[in-house]
């Protein structure tokens, strides 16, 4: 079961008119929110981020915190499987075709469903590839556009090449990856990259630097640089549906050993036990 424009239906069923905003410019944002024994993962902070999308495109939040809570448990009730992740995706609504904004136009409100799969124990074991590129994307990657096609691009070129994931490179310096964020390991402490208009700002970003601060790992958040990358210890992507993974080969070239580090380690465990003991005290959607 979906959510569309305030109807509750099968997705077979979902129709949106071939002039909404979103079809024809791609303008709308959209958020990820994982769901843990039916229970949405720091919504408080995902609401806050779509909210932070939807000033950055000048869009209304057409709902209250409340009347988003309400529709999310609708759909996770309505769906099978206690880990879900939850799609969210706005857009300006339908109207003539014009790059101006429509005047009076009503967004579109999509929700959807997906089983959510724990990332498989033997890529945690031997840890994931990924390479680099240039960093080709527009100057506002804080905002979650649905306009997608620059990161798409670019984590197909990690398919292509056998990997998981891009790290993205920008004037020396790395930025993110197409799909996840990115922390590097280098002598021994864990370094991430600043929250600007580069990059997307994480909610596992946060989780791993809150976890960091609260267990006392050195830690630093500033620009990191291109041979910091390529000579790092340890590198880890975050992303809301992949947790934390090692990645262990970077331009098919072992990163540190080869093998995931004991940053990954530790910090998976804690990312477990802090998910755990936040699940186990948030209210259950049945």
């Amino acid at each position: 079961m979906i959510y569309l424009n305030g109807d509750f239906l099968p997705i077979e069923e979902a129709r949106v008119p071939v002039l909404d905003r979103g079809f024809i410019f791609g303008d709308g944002v959209y958020e990820v929110i994982p769901v843990y024994s039916r229970k949405p993962f720091r919504l408080a902070e995902h609401l806050l981020r779509l909210q932070h999308s939807l000033d950055g495109i000048r869009l209304q939040n057409p709902h209250s915190n409340g009347e988003w809570s309400g529709m999310l448990e609708q759909v996770i009730a309505g769906n099978e499987g206690d880990d879900q992740y939850l799609y969210l995706h706005i857009t300006r609504g339908v109207a003539r075709r014009d790059h101006a904004f429509p005047k009076g136009a009503t967004p579109t409100v999509f929700i959807m469903s997906n089983p959510l799969l724990a990332p498989p124990s033997g890529l945690l074991a031997t840890g994931v590839a990924a390479i680099t590129a240039s960093d080709n994307r527009w100057l506002r990657c804080d905002i979650k556009a649905i306009s997608l096609l620059p990161n798409v691009l670019l984590r197909q070129m990690a398919i292509d090449a056998g990997a998981m994931e891009t790290v993205l490179l920008r004037e020396g310096f790395m930025t993110e990856g197409a799909a996840s964020n990115i922390f590097v390991v280098k002598d021994g402490v864990l370094l991430a990259p600043p929250k600007n208009h580069l990059m997307l700002p994480g909610i596992t970003y946060d989780v791993v630097l809150e976890l960091a601060a609260a267990e006392k790992i050195p830690c630093e958040v500033r620009e990191i640089s291109e041979y910091e990358v390529r000579t790092a210890q340890e590198l880890l992507l975050t992303s809301s549906t992949k947790e934390i993974m090692p990645i262990t080969r970077l331009d098919d070239k072992p990163v540190g050993d080869g093998k995931p580090g004991t940053m990954f380690a530790l910090l998976h465990r804690l990312y477990q036990s802090y998910k755990q003991t936040t699940m186990r005290g948030a209210p259950s959607i049945s």
